[in-house]
């Protein structure tokens, strides 16, 4: 073995190796996706002896130049005196380093958006990228499977992310030698077999523990549930109307918060394609002057995909046309930054001197057209609004479901309101700043997206400057207003600064300002979703019927909260479930084997946590496969590179690999409960739901219902007042079961709430997952 330690002073790497103290072994411990540690000590043996400096670098290497630590000085030296020498008084140093991460440890991340549908391993590189960019070689850093959301906080070391992610993809990280490798979990494996003749049976310690599990509730967290449309009238003096339930809400945090400061765009927030020179920051605006002349070859795209789920504003910014320009501002893509593949975005071509707009959507100009004016400016704005909150599901993983095989993951199909609108401001009219947006697109896209590229710019020729971008999520509900006899438009649920109409106050009240106060016979409408607990429990049948005799059911039940990766739906809340019983269907097992580096199993030159080993020992009983969770090295012949390994290792069931747990429990109440699912009907219990439920006419007694779905055969619509009691044998809130997609309801009061959903004829019949809430609050 050799040591050096580059003190950072300008003298390059200098050899300990002569200076280690042979009474105390140097130790390296590495820990799965945790920073790896060494400690050694050193004796000063010459006057040339140089202290190690706090934060110098520590390289630990075999004769053959392999590393076996790379890594920093964390603290100072700790001096033991020894005694008067020759030369004077003796040392002992005693120093501690951990692994090259801790550079990265020692960088705090900027406040940003989650990223969203993204692999593993792009998330690591991605993090190591924005807080040393360009300092570790992330080559060997596999993708693994898509995370569906990761929210990096400031407030965590980069070691702990990693960790996270790591965790949710079943993969593991470690960093050497100025290099993050991710591989997934047991791709490298080795057998502890009791016939090999390296075997060392008294290094072998096993133990068994008594983990039974077969009934599992997962508990996630706070998840849209009914999909909830509330029906008002306007009277002309009114401001203020009660919705029916709270609606969800997300996370308000910007995902994209851009006033071109800087001198260069931010390579952390933008990917920017510009061969021929044409996008620059000046004047605390990017501007755009000329480019490449094709489509899709000049543009600025936000490094992640933006997920079309709740409601977005995407505010593409400020315009000011200086000449006639040619590309698309604001895109939305599926896949490739190309025209025809824009689904929604501003079309801007050349007119004369000046330029049109127009929406573009689906890859074709759409709607009115707004020819430019010099010397004005151009506020750009779409609206994205889904009835689907999250538009991919999270992925578990288990021993039998490693990285690429996970449980879940599942993309969700919506439809998506799209709403494109400029706001035309003449500076020497201040009331312009105040004049409402012009509309260029308003309607529904059947069966949108679920995530897009989003490119600011796609430049063909375009001569402009833009003054921000800001793009986040807003409330989720989607309210629209009708005036009598015209269509419905859709009103902005913002603050009136932002150029709102309405706002949710309180979570249950929709309040109008005064501005726009509903006219006499105005019909409102707000879509959204109602909120509850995440919650599912799944049971192992098969398992609970061979446990169980006599008054003993069978029943091993376990509940589990979800931190990592976290449950936002009851889908994942079943899947997570489903990972921990695939876990449960081997006995728990745990161990140690002690042995030297020369007798290592399968004749491994090194072993890391994230191994996987494969007990064989039939006179233990033991026979099973277990992932590596801590590899602890003492070198005690560091001349001949030999060590004492102590190599610790679990299967999943007895140490969990696949998820994190909350240690705070949250109550659940009675009518969270769920179903209780067996592992068959995971992904195959619930029928689809009614979100496209809408009432189409209402009189004084009786209202129309178009459920957006026709009833297959053996499937009806089963329409109660509350929403509670579902089920053939319970009649006591029913308002009827149909066979059509429409039908009439009685209307018995001012307010009236109406839960429907689809059931089927099986036994017991399956239901639809959530209702479709339909409230109406009409003068009789």
């Amino acid at each position: 073995m050799k040591i050096t330690i580059d003190n950072l002073s300008g003298d390059g790497a200098i050899d300990y190796t002569l200076s280690l103290d042979g009474s105390v072994a140097p130790r390296v411990e590495r820990v799965l996706n945790r920073p790896s540690k060494l400690s050694f000590s050193l004796r000063a043996n010459s006057n040339g002896f140089v202290i190690p400096a706090n934060g110098a670098r520590v390289c630990l290497t075999k004769a053959d130049g392999s590393f076996v630590f790379t890594g920093y000085l964390v603290q100072a030296p700790e001096l033991e005196y020894l005694g008067v020498g020759e030369q004077g008084p003796v040392y002992q140093y005693k120093l501690a380093a951990e692994s090259d991460e801790v550079l990265l440890d020692q960088k705090a991340l900027t406040n940003r958006a989650p990223y969203v549908a993204q692999s593993a391993g792009w998330m690591l590189r991605q993090l190591a990228q924005e807080l040393l960019p360009g300092k570790f070689d992330t080559t060997a850093v596999e993708d693994l499977d898509a995370i569906a959301s990761y929210a990096a906080s400031p407030q965590k070391k980069f070691s702990e992310h990693a960790a996270e992610i790591a965790l949710a993809a079943r993969g593991c990280y470690r960093a050497v030698n100025g290099a993050l490798l991710f591989a997934p979990v047991g791709a490298s494996s080795y057998p502890i077999n009791e016939s090999d003749a390296d075997f060392s049976p008294a290094g072998l310690t096993l133990t068994q523990r008594n983990v039974v599990i077969d009934d599992v509730t997962v508990v996630g967290l706070e998840e849209p549930q009914a999909y909830v449309r509330d029906y008002f009238v306007g009277d002309g003096l009114s401001l203020r109307f009660y919705l029916s339930q709270q609606p969800f809400q997300q996370s308000y945090l910007a995902l994209i918060d851009e006033e071109y400061a800087g001198t260069a765009l931010d390579p952390t927030t933008w990917i920017l394609s510009d061969p021929a020179g044409a996008l620059s920051l000046a004047g605390q605006s990017l501007q755009i002057n000329g480019g490449a002349g094709q489509d899709g070859k000049t543009t600025a795209s936000f490094i992640q995909p933006i997920e079309l789920g709740g409601a977005l504003e995407l505010q593409h910014g400020d315009v000011s046309f200086i000449g006639a320009s040619r590309g698309v501002i604001g895109g939305l893509y599926a896949g490739a930054i190309a025209t025809t593949k824009c689904l929604a975005g501003f079309q801007v071509t050349p007119n004369g001197s000046g330029s049109n707009i127009q929406a573009l959507i689906n890859g074709a100009a759409s709607g009115p057209v707004i020819t430019t004016t010099p010397g004005h400016r151009y506020l750009f704005t779409t609206y994205v609004y889904s009835r689907e909150v999250y538009r991919s599901g999270e992925a578990y993983h288990s021993a039998t479901h490693p990285a690429g095989q996970a449980l879940g993951g599942a993309a969700v199909p919506a439809d998506i309101r799209l709403v494109l609108e400029v706001q035309d401001i003449n500076p020497s009219v201040p009331s312009s700043l105040l004049a409402p947006a012009i509309v260029l697109y308003d309607d529904l896209m059947a069966n949108g997206a679920g995530f897009c590229t989003y490119a600011l710019v796609n430049a063909v020729n375009m001569q402009c400057s833009i003054a921000f971008t800001y793009v986040t999520h807003i409330s989720t509900a989607e309210v629209r207003l009708a005036l009598p006899n015209e269509s419905y438009a859709t009103q902005l649920v913002e603050s009136l600064s932002e150029g709102g109409q309405c706002a949710i106050v309180g979570s249950t009240t929709l309040d109008f300002y005064p501005q726009y106060v509903p006219p006499l016979n105005a019909l409102i409408v707000a879509s959204y979703r109602g909120r509850g607990r995440g919650i599912a429990e799944v049971v192992n049948s098969t398992k609970i019927a061979n446990l169980a005799s006599g008054p003993d059911d069978g029943v091993r039940s376990v509940v589990r909260t979800m931190k990592v990766p976290s449950a936002r739906t009851q889908v994942d809340c079943e899947n997570a479930a489903l990972a921990i019983l695939d876990d449960a269907s081997t006995a728990a097992w745990s161990g140690k084997y002690e042995t030297w580096s020369d007798f290592l199993p399968g004749s491994a030159e090194d072993m890391f946590p994230g191994d996987l080993v494969m007990v064989n020992v039939p006179s233990r009983n033991a026979m099973f496969s277990a992932v590596v969770r801590k590899v602890s090295v003492d070198l005690r012949d560091p001349a001949n590179d030999r060590g004492m390994y102590d190599i610790e290792f679990a299967n999943d069931l007895a140490v969990p690999l696949g998820h994190q747990e909350e240690e705070a429990t949250r109550l659940v109440s009675l009518q969270d409960s769920p179903a209780r699912l067996s592992t068959e009907q995971v992904g195959a219990y619930y029928l689809a739901n009614l979100t496209g439920a809408q009432i189409t006419e209402v009189s004084s007694t009786t209202v129309q219902v178009d459920t957006g779905l026709a009833p297959a055969a053996g499937q009806g619509i089963e329409v109660r007042i509350h929403d509670f009691g579902w089920g053939a044998s319970n009649d006591r809130n029913l308002l009827g079961r149909f066979t059509t997609e429409t039908f009439t309801l009685p209307r018995l009061a001012r307010t009236q709430n109406y839960f429907l959903r689809l059931y089927d004829s099986s036994s017991p019949p399956k239901y639809s997952r959530y209702s479709a809430a339909l409230h109406v609050d009409y003068p009789l």
